[in-house]
Formats: C-alpha cells, sequence, structure tokens
C-alpha cells in the first residue's frame, strides 16, 4: 500500500483510508472483519464522525481486538462551542475505547460565520486546542464542501489537514489542494464517488490519488469486496489510461450539477421520506437501465417523493444547494 504524509501531522498514512459512514449498516462481527480486512491490505487510517450513528462504537470495538496502535484514528464533531465540543469529544474517546484520538476534525462547517464562531473565545477550537496539550488530541482538521471556506480556515494556521469532496463531477477544490500542499497541510478527500453517484469506483478512486496534492482518499466500506477492491487501487496505483479517462468523464458528465451525494444531512424528512433514496432510485431507473427493479422497490417504500410537501427543511441542511423540492418533483414525474 502507498504511504503519503499526512502534511504537518507527519502522520505516514495509506492513500487508501477507510471511510466511517457504511459501517453503522453491518453488525459487529462484520465490522471486526472490515477492519481486520483493511489492515491486512495495508490501510492504516480510519475516518469517523460523532454523528455517524454506531460507527465510532462498531469501530471502537474493533479496534480494542484488532489494536487500536495499528491506526489512525481521525473523527469529527458538528459542534462548535467550547462546552458542546469537549462533551463530544469525551463521548468519542469511549465509543472509540481509546485516550486520544490522531486527528480531530471541526466537521461540515457551512458558513463563514461558523468558522468565525469556532474560532472565538468561547468557539470550540479553544477547547480542542487545550485537548491537544493535554494529549488527548494529536492534531486538528477541518471538513467543509466549500472550498473557499477550507481557504480561509487554512489560512489561520489553525489546522492541520482538510476535508473536501473530490471526484470527477466535483473538481472545483483542485486550487484549494494546491494551496494546502503549498502550506503542508494534509489534504483528506471525502465524497470519491459523489455518493454512490459514479459507478466506474475503481477508475474514480486511481483518479483522485494520482493527484500529487492529496494524502488520503476515504471511501466508505461495507462489505469485504469493497475494501479488497479499494486497497487494490492503493497497492497498485497506475494512471489512468485514455479510454478510461474517456469512460470516467462520460459517466461524470451525464450526472449534470443537480445530482445527490447522499450524505444524508438532509434528514430526517418531516414527512419520513428518505430523501437521498428517492434519488437513488430514479438514478436507477434513468441511467442504469433498472426500471422494473427500482419501480418496484420505489412503490414498495411507504413514504415516497410524492408525499413531500415542500416544506423546504431539507434544503436549508443541504450543503451543496440543491433544489431538493423540486429533484423530488423530477421522481414523480419519473416513479410517480
Amino acid at each position: 500500500m502507498e504511504k503519503r504524509i499526512l502534511g504537518r501531522t507527519n502522520f505516514e498514512i495509506s492513500v487508501i483510508g477507510f471511510g466511517g459512514i457504511p459501517i453503522q449498516r453491518v453488525d459487529e462481527s462484520m465490522a471486526m472483519e472490515l477492519i481486520s480486512r483493511a489492515y491486512e491490505n495495508g490501510i492504516n487510517f480510519i475516518d469517523t464522525a460523532r454523528g455517524y450513528n454506531q460507527s465510532e462504537r462498531l469501530i471502537g470495538q474493533a479496534l480494542e481486538l484488532i489494536g487500536r496502535e495499528k491506526f489512525y484514528l481521525a473523527t469529527k464533531s458538528m459542534k462548535r462551542d467550547y462546552n458542546g465540543v469537549l462533551e463530544e469529544l469525551d463521548i468519542s474517546l469511549s465509543e472509540l475505547k481509546t485516550s486520544y484520538i490522531d486527528l480531530f476534525q471541526f466537521h461540515n462547517v457551512r458558513t463563514f460565520e461558523e468558522l468565525d464562531f469556532i474560532l472565538s473565545d468561547n468557539g470550540a477550537l479553544k477547547a480542542i486546542k487545550e485537548a491537544r496539550e493535554r494529549g488527548i488530541v494529536k492534531e486538528i482538521g477541518i471538513t467543509s464542501h466549500s472550498p473557499e471556506i477550507l481557504s480561509k480556515a487554512i489560512g489561520t494556521g489553525e489546522f492541520s489537514t482538510i476535508q473536501c469532496p473530490y471526484n470527477p463531477v466535483e473538481l472545483q477544490a483542485e486550487e484549494l489542494f494546491e494551496k494546502a500542499k503549498k502550506m503542508n497541510i494534509g489534504v483528506i478527500v471525502m465524497k470519491p464517488l459523489a455518493g454512490g453517484a459514479i459507478r466506474n469506483g475503481e477508475l474514480a478512486l486511481r483518479f483522485i490519488i494520482n493527484n500529487p496534492n492529496i494524502t488520503v482518499v476515504i471511501p466508505g466500506m461495507d462489505s469485504l469486496e469493497q475494501v479488497n477492491t479499494n486497497a487494490s487501487v492503493g497497492i497498485n496505483r497506475r494512471e489512468l489510461t485514455e479510454e478510461e479517462k474517456n469512460i470516467l468523464f462520460e459517466e461524470a458528465n451525464s450526472l449534470g450539477s443537480e445530482f445527490c451525494r447522499r450524505c444524508g444531512y438532509c434528514l430526517p424528512c418531516p414527512q419520513g421520506i428518505d430523501i437521498p433514496t428517492q434519488f437513488l432510485m430514479e438514478g436507477y431507473f434513468t441511467r442504469y437501465n433498472l426500471q422494473e427493479w427500482a419501480k418496484t422497490r420505489y412503490d414498495a417504500m411507504e413514504k415516497r417523493a410524492v408525499h413531500c410537501i415542500e416544506c423546504g427543511k431539507c434544503e436549508s441542511k443541504c450543503p451543496y444547494n440543491l433544489p431538493i423540492r423540486k429533484m423530488l418533483k423530477r421522481v414523480v414525474a419519473t416513479l410517480g
């Protein structure tokens, strides 16, 4: 497995990391197998978050048996205030069954106002810097879907790493990554498959890690096959051929700009609609020639796009500012 230095942290980490969102869908036994297989394949970086439901707990149980010291462990919090972030840090330490976090990140910072509050005297950064002084946190990072916010953040000199979406559809952070590299700040790539919208996963991962400004990409994994396939990209890194580039970018271009990355920030819907799944079924129907399969599963849902009352709460939470209400109407037109 190829290793790269995570900016000024000096952590030598695998270019393919373990994204912790999907592990919440498996049981304890499978979680153990997934993380064991990741280690066997040379993966030594795990990224999770306080907001990923069971993810921290399952990872903690696995690491307790496999060995905490075998991985660099990163987690995240959405709390912006001093006391709130300390409460979440304590929970993370307990769930992950560890005495320290290698990389603690401020999760999904969406506005400049949020960033300013984190940096303020009553903000979360002060608390985490104090935790770093006590050895509970080793390094501090920040995540956002906005390159502009991350650019301002690294200009403060307070953060060792950034985490941002990057894939063949979302290329807007490339200049940010160049800037981070020059400043010796580690670059962590999330959403490498655009939330599952990109089917050619191997090609997408190869495209990403061939960018020299990127340290690690963290695809989510909930099957042993995914672990093996993703790890192989970092074990046998090679450039994309022209034919492979054409295949990958033809798929990316077919998605357009209004597509769901399945991050789940729009949830819960007051009407009980699983919003990302509506768009997933629409994609299967319109892009992947699985009309009957998609329609059957869509019809089986108790709450569907047709039940949207257009309250707009989902749109206020979407980090991509998607017109979700309009997109749900499109699902209704396609699937009923």
